[in-house]
């Protein structure tokens, strides 16, 4: 039975002890999930939340900045600003192209960004609703990820903190205490560790962050999250059972992602990595390649001119359903370039063999991630000389339950649980 409670207090003022007791164990029902539009950061935040066993309790949120023209430049600007730019760019815009064709008004162009059906995240109104909603629905769970999130996430914790509780994913670089919990990789510790603090020249260490080692509020994780979980793998192989049960044995997936700052490649690495799969297509059943939405079209070219004429060989350019999940289901093992982590993630978790392209291009913080990976024996480098018929397998990656496990822990210190 809930106690009764003076009627005169203000809900936002309450003690955490009152709080509990106005809600019947505390159990988080519902999940605010703050995305910025790009797939890998919001899968993140979506695995966290299918690991949690709230995947049906989830509205997604997002910090969407503009897009298309001088746009793409300025994406270095706080979000905030970058809208106030982008708003005086247009009037400008529109001022001159109004002069210029006799007072006719050309509307400014824009990209489209597809998001119009997602609502744009608002730290007020998701704190208010919070807040108002709290006696009836219990506490609410607000998980984000991406840079551009991180204003918003540490405005809901400030503005409701008895309230939410606010997992941010990806390291925000500062001031963690804005947040109930950080998820990140290890490797964004990276810049602490004693090698690193050689290659940073000492006047700019103090911009270097992290600048503390991690703290209790932050999980770390070997790579990204993601939502490949068991379920969700059984019920791709259902669903691309028909196009991939029936392909020869062994079958090699390719997944190749885009140059990175910290990874770069071109038309090289094409040319060496079509080199070493035809080396080993004699070992191969079947082989499917797949290309990112970061992939270089002079990469691209490259393997279907090569490739694409070998009746082994499928490559998927982006056309109809994207199989990624059915090829992690239904592969035998991985070729994957080394600039995605998310990608590698994901394959790690199969427990099949997975085999890397590129690492020796990482450098920084995306280095020490491969190297950890074959420190675990997750992954091997690709050099064109395998067997792709001889298995090998390692303790997979679960770097999503875990967090999610340490998510529960956390709510559990303050009284609250996770409603199945």
């Amino acid at each position: 039975m809930r106690p009764n409670r003076l009627p005169e207090q203000p809900v936002g003022r309450r003690s955490r002890a009152e709080v509990f007791e106005g809600v019947i164990n505390g159990a988080i029902k519902r999940v605010v999930v703050i995305g910025n539009g790009f797939s890998g950061a919001e899968s993140q935040c979506i695995g966290l939340v299918r690991a949690l066993g709230l995947s049906g309790c989830h509205s997604l949120y997002r910090v969407t900045r503009p897009r298309g023209g001088i746009n793409e430049w300025l994406h270095w600007l706080p979000v905030s600003l970058h809208k106030k730019v982008n708003y005086i760019i247009r009037q400008i815009y529109s001022r001159f192209q109004m002069e210029a064709k006799g007072n006719e008004v050309v509307p400014f162009s824009v990209q489209k960004t597809g998001l119009s059906n997602v609502l744009e995240a608002d730290a007020k109104q998701i704190a208010m609703m919070a807040c108002d909603t709290f006696d009836k629905d219990g506490p609410l769970l607000v998980v984000a990820s991406g840079r551009d999130t991180i204003p918003v996430a540490s405005s809901i914790k400030r503005l409701a903190p008895e309230n939410v509780f606010v997992v941010q994913i990806q390291h925000p670089r500062s001031q963690l205490n804005r947040f109930d919990l950080v998820i990140t990789p290890r490797h964004d510790y990276y810049p602490l560790t004693p090698h690193a603090q050689k290659q940073i020249p000492w006047f700019l260490r103090r911009w270097i962050t992290p600048r503390e080692p991690p703290d209790r509020c932050v999980v770390l994780t070997v790579g990204a999250l993601h939502q490949a979980d068991s379920p969700a793998l059984r019920s791709a192989a259902s669903v691309w059972h028909y196009e991939l049960s029936s392909l020869p044995k062994p079958l090699l997936v390719v997944n190749i992602g885009g140059p990175t700052r910290s990874c770069q490649y071109g038309v090289d690495l094409a040319k060496q990595l079509t080199a070493m799969l035809q080396n080993v297509l004699w070992s191969c059943g079947s082989l499917r390649i797949s290309f990112s939405r970061r992939t270089p079209e002079k990469v691209s070219k490259i393997l279907l001119k090569e490739l694409s004429a070998n009746p082994k060989v499928y490559i998927w350019v982006g056309e109809g359903p994207n199989p990624h999940m059915g090829h992690l289901a239904w592969a035998d093992a991985f070729v994957i370039t080394a600039d995605s982590v998310s990608m590698l993630s994901e394959a790690c978790t199969t427990g099949k063999p997975v085999y890397v392209v590129g690492a020796e291009r990482c450098t920084w913080k995306f280095a020490d991630f491969q190297k950890s990976l074959q420190e675990r024996g997750v992954v091997r480098p690709f050099t064109g000389k395998e067997d792709i018929s001889e298995s090998w397998g390692y303790p997979p990656l679960n770097d999503t339950a875990e967090a999610a496990s340490q998510v529960i822990k956390a709510l559990a210190e303050r009284g609250w649980t996770i409603h199945r």
